[in-house]
């Protein structure tokens, strides 16, 4: 008789994982402590290190501009996700119902734009959408406009570039899911005379919401963290935190002030995911 193989001990598997433990707490963990500490410090330079107090938080929560950069960033994150899941839903669900060898060359479609740099995409899009570029030759040689527009530093252009940029997250997302919602339940919806609408609103789309659920949370996570796409194709036009906690810490260079801004935005996504997550279980146990 062979003899089964012992199952690795807790001993064994926290010595399997200490290399990857390590490098979170060194390359994540600790930055992310230094940083919330630095947030309290009274001063406002780099240098000044010392001190404990709420001012800088104060200063921003008290603050009718900041608040409303906050407010705006927010909503920038939750227009970009609603649109990928628009978008990002169809495609998904039709990925997952192709063969195997037909859903692989979609896929290496669907991941390149994640393979090139970010900031190469972005100049593409300012290519793409300025006053000499191709979206304006084109209005221009068809006699929709008489002349070049600007269609750059504005608010449409930046959900855009960000809904470029993050829909492979959702479309990977959904069609994850979905691939492991078995067919037959499709099928037996018809065999109840349940027409396609009903199909998709009553089978699949409430199982495939927890890939839907995540895709959104990561698109919002991105776009609300995003500062190169506002800077760029925004302009001064657009305020985002992203924007601010960079020229806080590269321009200012007031650490601790883009220190608080950096985790009033992490404690806004943080409290936007959990509460969409109690609506998603909320509607799945519904």
């Amino acid at each position: 008789m062979q003899s089964t193989p012992a199952k690795p001990g807790r001993e064994c598997l926290l010595l399997l994982i200490s290399p990857l433990l390590a490098i979170l707490i060194a390359f994540l963990v600790l930055p992310l402590v230094w940083l919330f500490r630095a947030s309290f410090y009274t001063g406002e330079g780099f240098v000044e290190r010392s001190g404990f107090s709420l001012a800088h938080y104060e200063h921003f929560l008290f603050d009718a501009y900041y608040l409303s950069v906050l407010v705006e960033t927010l909503l920038y994150g939750v227009v970009t996700a609603v649109v990928c899941a628009l978008i990002g839903f169809p495609v998904g669900y039709s990925l997952a119902r192709l063969a195997p060898a037909r859903r692989r060359w979609r896929m290496i479609i669907v991941i390149l734009p994640l393979t090139l740099s970010l900031v190469v995409v972005v100049f593409g899009w300012v290519a793409v959408l300025g006053r000499s570029g191709l979206v304006n030759s084109i209005l221009v040689a068809s006699g929709l406009f008489d002349s070049p527009k600007t269609l750059l530093f504005n608010k449409t252009a930046v959900v855009v570039v960000l809904v470029q940029q993050t829909i492979p997250f959702m479309i990977l997302s959904v069609m994850s899911v979905v691939a492991q919602i078995d067919p037959v339940l499709e099928h037996a919806a018809a065999n109840l005379r349940a027409n396609r609408f009903v199909t998709l609103t009553r089978v699949v789309i409430p199982l495939a919401a927890p890939g839907i659920l995540a895709g959104f949370v990561l698109v919002f996570v991105i776009a609300i963290s995003a500062f190169i796409t506002p800077m760029l194709v925004g302009g001064s036009r657009i305020r985002m935190m992203g924007s601010f906690i960079y020229e806080q810490m590269m321009s200012s260079m007031n650490w601790s002030f883009g220190a608080a801004m950096a985790f009033i935005i992490l404690g806004a996504g943080l409290l936007f995911t959990a509460l969409l997550n109690a609506l998603a279980r909320r509607f799945v146990r519904r």
